[in-house]
């Protein structure tokens, strides 16, 4: 947005200190508004204070306030709360369900890119670290039902591969098993590492936004496994095997025949760093501030 907004005027409301990495910029104001409760801040607190300040477009994500009225703007990065409600805890069904638009004819798709935390040259010995003496298989994301990371965790233990399981915990059954390594939430370079060395990267999710973690795969040269939940096939393009089962035993079969392939492995590592190159975040913030200009004319008339 720095790039490509010059005439453009940023407020940047939170309930916390300003961060490290927003520009240094008269056109970036960061602003503390706190609030009771994060609810509170997101349905009340914010969006009067953007109003207050005379904004032209209030932007949040997923829950928008009646309050934003006609110059708001939401992310929803996926619908799965729609397509799936079993995936949820009853209460955050409720809000989701309820703050969450759906305007026909509103809905612009925006694609994302690969987050810049990645580095795809991270030294770190995560072999050691996690103690992995041979071929790993690897997936990512906090353990929700919507995941279904008990796909990966049954097809890898069948397999015979240890599997990598990072990011938090969440919510559900404890699906672990013996040769299944559960790291917890780890940092950008240790993440990056992770994927470079491993063998295969498992995305069994039911159903997904967009998908990150393919990117971040894709950069570190990780060939990619996945379902074809939601916006995965989009993302992957032909870069990945997109498995359209959701049987553990195919899923078995696939990683065992990927695995003993090593041209097909190093086919998808040069497919995903072409597939990765054709996103970008400065593209992401052109279609945005798109959005934000069309929203402050239609306010203005």
């Amino acid at each position: 947005l720095s790039k490509i907004a010059p005439d453009a005027r940023f407020l940047l409301f939170s309930n916390a200190a300003r961060p490290p990495g927003i520009p240094e910029s008269d056109r970036f104001e960061w602003r503390c508004v706190p609030a009771v409760n994060l609810r509170w801040w997101n349905l009340v607190a914010f969006p009067l204070a953007a109003r207050r300040a005379g904004s032209h477009v209030l932007h949040t994500q997923y829950n928008l306030s009646p309050m934003a009225g006609r110059i708001g703007v939401t992310t929803i990065h996926d619908v799965s709360f729609f397509v799936g409600p079993e995936w949820f805890k009853p209460r955050d069904l409720a809000i989701l369900t309820r703050f969450i638009p759906a305007s026909r004819g509103k809905t612009v798709a925006i694609p994302e890119a690969c987050p810049i935390h990645i580095d795809p040259n991270s030294t770190v010995p995560v072999r050691p670290m996690f103690g992995l003496h041979g071929p790993y298989l690897l997936t990512v994301g906090t353990r929700w039902p919507r995941k279904n990371m008990e796909l990966a965790v049954s097809a890898a233990d069948v397999a015979g591969y240890p599997l990598v399981v990072t990011g938090k915990p969440g919510w559900g059954d404890d699906l672990m098993r013996s040769n299944t390594k559960a790291t917890g939430y780890v940092d950008a370079q240790t993440l990056s590492a992770l994927y470079r060395e491993a063998t295969l990267y498992l995305a069994p999710s039911h159903h997904e936004g967009f998908g990150l973690p393919l990117l971040e795969a894709f950069a570190c040269g990780c060939p990619v496994m996945c379902s074809d939940g939601g916006a995965f096939p989009e993302t992957a393009g032909d870069a990945a095997v997109v498995m359209h089962s959701r049987r553990w035993k195919d899923w078995t079969d696939a990683i065992l025949e990927l695995a003993a392939d090593s041209s097909k492995l190093n086919d998808l590592r040069r497919r995903g760093y072409a597939r990765v190159a054709q996103f970008s975040w400065e593209e992401t913030a052109r279609r945005t501030m798109d959005v934000y200009r069309q929203v402050s004319m239609e306010k203005q008339s």
